[in-house]
């Protein structure tokens, strides 16, 4: 992002809450980042407000949730301003977000096929011939082979690296500027995990868009984001550049670390985490 563009995506004191009978649960407490033509990954433990963080920008959050900002925009639009109809112009046709298993993302009574030219009908007005052959495209473009065979298979009938390239391929259809994906290769081996991330890294950079990568893995953040938010209990304990993840200074950032079994110097016990209350009230 240069220096005279804007961000495309503000969040200012965000916070998340849920009123229950036992009283107000903070699952996300005054977090505020921007988002560029950047990489931006966001970590910590579960519970730590990652995947909260990603619904409430897109208004996903179900009831007894509230979301409250100080300022939620996108690309200088104010998100909260607007209603439903107008957030359903914004959620997937320009800010898109990738679930983590799509066996329970994708309908399965519908071919994949007919799923992802739906997502693009639904934000371009084109015929279904049109929208077939944009599909097989985009099923071309996420590396996926014999796209045309693969359009008409039903969820059941891929394999889970597959289903992800499949969730990829549908968010990415309606061309959006941001991408959200939420520990889209957890549930992926090694050599399928790297292969998607290298479809997700090759068409964010062709396309010059925003991504924010929600994961567990700090040792993968680094290696593919260029930024890093660290999240815990809802805050952001420390933000740094990816590269430079290993020099963090705060203790939980550094507990993480050191929870990292490492190949190289065997340990008989991995060190556990440390939580200080006090990391709460900052």
């Amino acid at each position: 992002m240069s220096a005279a563009e804007p961000p495309l995506l503000e969040v200012e004191n965000l916070r998340v809450r849920f009123h229950t009978r036992t009283g107000i649960v903070e699952a996300v407490r005054g977090l505020s980042f921007t988002l560029g033509r950047e990489k931006l990954g966001v970590v910590g433990e579960s519970g730590s407000g990652k995947s909260m963080t990603g619904r409430a920008i897109l208004r996903l959050v179900p009831r007894p949730g509230e979301v409250l900002a100080d300022r939620l925009a996108f690309r200088g639009q104010d998100l909260q301003a607007l209603d439903e109809v107008g957030m359903r112009a914004i959620r997937g046709r320009r800010i898109s977000m990738v679930l983590q298993d799509p066996k329970f993302s994708l309908n399965p009574v519908m071919t994949v096929g007919d799923q992802i030219a739906e997502a693009y009908r639904l934000h371009h007005k084109v015929g279904r011939a049109q929208a077939r052959a944009r599909t097989i495209e985009m099923l071309a473009s996420v590396k996926i082979r014999d796209p045309r065979r693969v359009y008409g298979l039903y969820p059941h009938e891929v394999s889970g690296g597959m289903g992800q390239r499949v969730m990829i391929a549908m968010m990415l259809i309606p061309e959006p500027d941001i991408i959200i994906a939420d520990e889209p290769t957890s549930a992926l081996d090694v050599t399928v995990q790297m292969q998607v991330l290298a479809i997700l890294d090759d068409l964010v950079t062709q396309r010059g868009m925003g991504l924010i990568f929600i994961s567990h893995d700090l040792a993968l953040v680094s290696s593919f984001c260029d930024r890093v938010l660290v999240m815990y209990g809802g805050r952001v304990m420390e933000t740094l550049e990816a590269r430079a993840l290993e020099t963090a200074r705060h203790p939980y950032t550094r507990g993480l670390l050191a929870c990292l079994p490492q190949l190289d110097r065997p340990a008989a016990a991995l060190p556990t985490l440390q939580r200080d209350p006090r990391w709460l009230e900052q």
